[in-house]
């Protein structure tokens, strides 16, 4: 790929500038080649040539495509943990509100953009650094359920409930990603909230 664009396009930029932009060209370069084509489009002369950026610019950021899918999954789990706290803060108190918010927060966002649920939930589930970084967003949501049941010192009966419910929406997402569970998201909202509901009460009973 010719240089001279390039050298052109960042002339006057600030050297950290300039590699913070290319960062993110790249990135999201690599973000509409995943989602279209999943990993196996996702090679540095392909995101390279999406981003129009000379490929030697791929490895001032990142060594390998494993790198850059990592950076691709933290920008859209960013994204999504600050649409699903909007929601959840303006629910209100009430238990039932606030999972509905959430629920439809995480469904929502995989429907405003199907890409979304590709990185997140469904594809690549073989590659070890999008398995990582899955595990440790389903324990932060796991974390994030036990702070929200306000249980001073949860013991297992709690810690189980918010497993099963944390599982249970990772597989919920990745479904709908999938589109095996249609495409009426009211549906699927009412129906996952009344089941989680029905848990929440069944952990109650337990605690008590």
């Amino acid at each position: 790929m010719a240089d001279t664009p390039a050298a052109t396009r960042w002339a006057g930029v600030p050297a950290e500038r300039r590699r913070d932009e290319r960062r993110e060209m790249l990135v999201r370069a690599a973000y509409a080649l995943f989602g279209a084509e999943g990993e196996a489009g996702l090679t540095v002369r392909a995101v390279c040539r999406a981003a129009e950026l000379h490929t030697r610019y791929f490895y001032e950021s990142f060594t390998d495509t494993a790198g850059l899918l990592a950076a691709v999954y933290d920008q859209q789990a960013t994204a999504l943990a600050e649409v699903l706290a909007r929601a959840v803060d303006t629910a209100g108190p009430r238990p039932e509100a606030r999972t509905r918010a959430g629920i439809r927060a995480v469904l929502g966002f995989i429907s405003d953009d199907p890409r979304r649920g590709r990185v997140l939930f469904a594809a690549a589930r073989g590659n070890e650094i999008l398995a990582a970084r899955r595990r440790a967003a389903q324990t932060a949501l796991l974390d994030a359920v036990l702070a929200m049941s306000r249980v001073a010192d949860p013991g297992p009966p709690a810690v189980i409930a918010a497993t099963m419910f944390t599982g249970a929406m990772n597989e919920l997402a990745q479904q709908w990603a999938d589109g095996r569970l249609g495409d009426d998201l009211d549906t699927v909202t009412d129906t996952a909230v009344a089941l989680s509901l029905a848990l929440h009460d069944t952990a109650a009973r337990a605690l008590r």
